[in-house]
């Protein structure tokens, strides 16, 4: 092996250059699968919050494989996904630099949260955001107007995406600021699409309409932040030996005399974290309902299978660590997703169609781990602790 290419080959990929802090703090969708008018009406994307991580035992069905009928244990994320709001319509032409807008069609009225987006400061403001849109809807010619515009949309745009808004006031966190999103609407006629976007103006739109389970998808969003690192955290170059003068976690050459110049491509000390980053084919292995009610009775128990048919919550004993209760709807991923827990993920419908079977197989799910993140968890409920640990010092003087 002479060759420099497989003896010392170059360290960290060229193709994530510049390593900078992330110009935008929620995931941004470059691209949107390909529209098929033939499907139903849909949306392509949804809004999610990293709530941590557990793992869940499986049997795997892959015929000729080694673990076929055997049960394995795989790590997965839970993302919280409350619904989410439908506040606006806005349509696309095409031109011969791409697409451009035509106009934006916004509801009657946005809640508070929504609203907050426009601010940088709500407390100080005087919250006027949209009010003199909103008296569009109210009288006969505004109304015109608007029936207007969504005909125009109707005419001459290629591509129709809804604008959504996320829920903060159902989720457990400080931030009151809603996270605002332009959704591409696939299937159907361009008719069907806009019809679509202004049935559901101000109304809902839970995650199980937009993906379902065994469906692979796209995450996109920010990866942790780590700060200001050296070349050897940075760029995984090799420690010079012990006895280096001033130090050995360098670069000992950073280039030839001539050019007179550092090239791009030497590892420097510098950013690290905090970048945009998307996944692809991530494995959907539970779409889960909230805690609701049912015939008058409050339903926790979206963690049992069919094996385990315990009632109990996804939300692990004494909660996910650093980010507490999942009470909406979630999504189940295979493996690890990027980012910190609370940091907002947008998930895309994947962009090509899957044919290999670790795409297709469908999951049955035996076990979901719910004992505690924080420790050595030996309990999946707290009744099943009770149930060890008999009557404890605590529970004798409350009941004192």
């Amino acid at each position: 092996m002479s060759h420099r290419k497989f003896s010392a080959p170059r360290h960290g990929h060229l193709g994530f250059m510049p390593k900078k802090r992330s110009k935008r703090h929620r995931g941004k969708c470059k691209s949107f699968p390909k529209d098929d008018p033939k499907k139903p009406v849909h949306l392509t994307a949804f809004l999610g919050y990293k709530a941590g991580m557990t793992h869940i035992v499986r049997e795997v069905n892959r015929p000729g494989s080694k673990v076929n009928k055997k049960e394995i244990v795989e790590a997965v994320t839970v993302i919280e996904t409350p619904p989410m709001v439908v506040v606006g319509v806005t349509g696309y032409i095409e031109t011969p630099r791409g697409l451009r807008t035509i106009g934006t069609i916004w509801a009657e009225h946005l809640s508070e949260e929504c609203r907050r987006r426009f601010y940088k400061n709500w407390y100080h403001s005087k919250k006027k955001a949209f009010t003199k849109y909103a008296k569009k809807w109210q009288d006969d010619d505004g109304r015109k107007v608007i029936e207007r515009d969504f005909n125009k949309l109707i005419k001459y745009c290629k591509v129709i995406r809804v604008l959504c808004h996320t829920q903060m006031k159902l989720m457990n966190q400080r931030q009151k600021k809603a996270h605002l999103m332009e959704i591409q609407v696939n299937g159907g006629t361009i008719a069907d699409k806009v019809n679509w976007a202004k049935e559901h103006l101000e109304k809902q739109v839970p995650v199980s309409s937009v993906f379902m389970q065994d469906e692979m998808l796209d995450v996109i969003g920010v990866t942790k932040g780590k700060g200001f690192k050296g070349v050897v955290s940075r760029w995984h170059v090799k420690k010079l030996p012990r006895k280096t003068h001033k130090g050995l976690r360098k670069v000992a050459c950073i280039g030839a005399w001539h050019p007179a110049r550092v090239g791009f491509g030497v590892p420097r000390a510098g950013q690290k974290g905090y970048h945009h980053r998307t996944e692809v084919n991530k494995k959907v292995y539970r779409v889960g309902a909230g805690i609701h009610t049912k015939d008058g009775k409050v339903v926790k128990n979206n963690a049992s299978t069919e094996y385990d048919i315990t009632e109990k919550s996804i939300t692990p004993m004494g909660g996910f660590p650093h980010y507490g209760e999942v009470r909406n709807d979630f999504l189940m991923l295979k493996g690890c997703v990027m980012g910190p827990k609370k940091r907002v993920l947008t998930l895309r419908k994947s962009l090509m169609v899957h044919t290999k079977r670790v795409a297709t197989e469908e999951i049955k799910l035996k076990f979901i781990d719910t004992s505690s993140k924080f420790g050595h968890g030996r309990f999946q409920t707290k009744e099943e602790k009770k149930a060890f640990m008999g009557p404890l010092k605590k529970d004798k003087e409350v009941a004192a």
